[in-house]
């Protein structure tokens, strides 16, 4: 081989090693979502906002709800009525018995499925590692518009599926998907989309969740959010 044929061929080798390099190396999506989440929890707990909730039967509003939400000082959420709904005339009688027995049915459905939506949102890096160790957290590669996602299987239980959209070029995150089921097995789908404050803190803006099986939808719309008082 002639001195210059080798000095090819080691060129050669030396830019394919480099393109092999460049592909064993792509961002790390897993740990870019972990980050983003666990930055923005540890700043939202300076924050307190309002939660705007409402819960639909068929389609029609039955239940809407206002509340003040901050963190605790132990790092629990807190929740606290703004105002309860007006106080309607009973109604006497059966048809009295049967109104007050659905509303009771409805509030007990909004807070099962609201305490459901609060153990997946916001996303808990500590599991989105422990899926990871698992094998159960795999990324797309990004679609036409340059989206990717993270699906993590076993989230929280055997069988749910949470999904983040992650912005492949802005590494920002754009949603969460969330597949599960309540604890008579019912199933659940919700999903949560999310903006930024103006120190680049995400925060989930809107939050649905269907309950098909009952024909249920909650809607959770946070605002308002300002420096916490204490």
């Amino acid at each position: 081989m002639s001195l210059k044929v080798g000095i090819l061929c080691g060129a050669l080798v030396g830019s394919l090693a480099c393109v092999a390099m460049a592909q064993e190396a792509p961002p790390d999506r897993i740990e870019m979502v972990k980050q983003s989440f666990a930055k923005s929890q540890a700043a939202l707990r300076q924050y307190e906002w309002i939660q705007t909730v409402g819960l639909s039967l068929g389609g029609e509003e039955k239940v809407k709800q206002q509340y003040t939400c901050y963190y605790g000082a132990e790092g629990k959420l807190q929740k606290v009525p703004v105002a309860a709904d007006a106080p309607e005339e009973k109604k006497r009688g059966l048809r009295g018995k049967a109104v007050e027995s659905k509303k009771a049915e409805l509030q007990a459905s909004l807070k099962s499925a609201m305490a459901l939506l609060d153990q997946y949102t916001p996303v808990d890096p500590a599991r989105i590692q422990a899926a990871k160790a698992a094998g159960n957290v795999s990324v797309s590669v990004p679609d036409t518009a340059g989206l990717l996602r993270v699906t993590i299987k076993d989230y929280l239980k055997p069988g749910d599926q949470v999904e983040v959209v992650v912005d492949g070029a802005k590494n920002t995150l754009q949603g969460v998907s969330i597949s599960s089921f309540l604890e008579d097995k019912s199933p659940v789908v919700a999903k949560v989309s999310y903006s930024a404050l103006p120190d680049s803190t995400i925060y989930p803006a809107s939050q649905t969740l269907d309950l098909k099986a009952q024909d249920l939808s909650v809607s959770v719309m946070s605002s308002g959010y300002k420096k916490h008082s204490q």
